[in-house]
């Protein structure tokens, strides 16, 4: 239904799709459709096919309010979020209007719950487990845009922040993870988590720096392919990261900025091995210009 909205008449969602740079054999790919700017024409649609309105709302296709029963989804370009069995279990919504969230996903049901699973995983699952990597993104269009570049060892973790569940998911196909969420503050909040997470279900877990655009999607239609095959291969392990983000916050020229890194970064450094430990020690201080001896001594205490 959503799909042949997008497809088969000129309406917003597709130029919005054009706009984006997905072509007709991509949105077939990922069965991207469009939710009319209406109240009740998908639920006319599944009534027409003997579906007890009952079930529609179980499913969080239609919403109810004030003894009123709509189309949960309005003026929105759909994406079916699939299980790794290839069967829609879910919804995400990009709205085209204002007001609401940006995002609409479809809400917990008995075949759908966003912890389990990752968005684009029933596509991808062999791409990642034949290159023993995975890239792990945030949103639909960051997934679909790499996909269509040929970037194709990739998941989407629903719009949420990385569950332990979803790292399971992952390790059946892979011990390698390199997180590309957005360059802002809350991805880099998201980022730390997830190599959090990660570690914990036994994956070695990397972070791509993206270094012009804001989301991966911006950057791979900027820039092509192999550039952000480059930004890969690039991407810092799970320690670096975590230092960088520490140095961003505090100024090194001065006392108290020297003093509250350190107070900081003991932290991390006791968690690690005596050898990683000894490894960064020396990094840090060649990078700060604090000396070993008084980072050994912040670690020792």
């Amino acid at each position: 239904f959503f799909y042949k909205n997008l497809t088969e008449k000129a309406n917003p969602g597709y130029e919005y799709m054009k706009h984006r740079g997905l072509d007709p054999r991509t949105i077939a790919r990922f069965g991207i459709g469009f939710a009319e700017d209406g109240w009740h024409g998908l639920m006319d649609h599944l009534l027409q096919k003997n579906y007890p309105e009952e079930m529609m709302y179980e499913a969080g296709l239609v919403s109810r309010s004030k003894g009123r029963t709509f189309d949960k989804f309005r003026n929105r370009v759909m994406f079916p979020i699939f299980n790794t069995r290839g069967k829609v279990i879910g919804f995400g919504g990009r709205t085209l209007g204002e007001g609401g969230p940006k995002y609409l996903n479809s809400p917990e049901s008995s075949v759908f719950s966003k912890k389990n699973n990752l968005y684009g995983l029933n596509l991808t699952r062999k791409n990642i487990n034949e290159s023993n990597c995975a890239i792990l993104v945030e949103g639909y269009m960051d997934l679909v845009s790499l996909y269509r570049h040929g970037v194709t060892n990739v998941a989407a973790s629903l719009g949420t922040a990385l569950t332990d569940q979803q790292c399971s998911l992952l390790k059946r196909y892979t011990e390698n993870v390199v997180l590309a969420y957005d360059a802002d503050a809350a991805g880099q909040k998201a980022a730390l988590r997830g190599i959090e997470l990660l570690k914990k279900a036994g994956i070695s877990a990397k972070v791509l720096h993206i270094s012009d655009g804001k989301d991966p999607d911006e950057f791979i239609t900027k820039n092509g392919p192999d550039a952000f095959r480059s930004l890969v291969s690039e991407a810092v392990p799970y320690a670096e990261y975590r230092i960088s983000v520490i140095r961003e916050k505090y100024d090194l020229s001065t006392a108290e900025g020297g003093i509250g890194f350190l107070k900081e970064i003991r932290q991390l450094l006791s968690e690690m091995s005596p050898v990683e430990a000894d490894i960064y020690i020396k990094k840090i201080a060649g990078d700060t210009g604090i000396s070993e001896s008084a980072i050994r001594r912040e670690v020792n205490e």
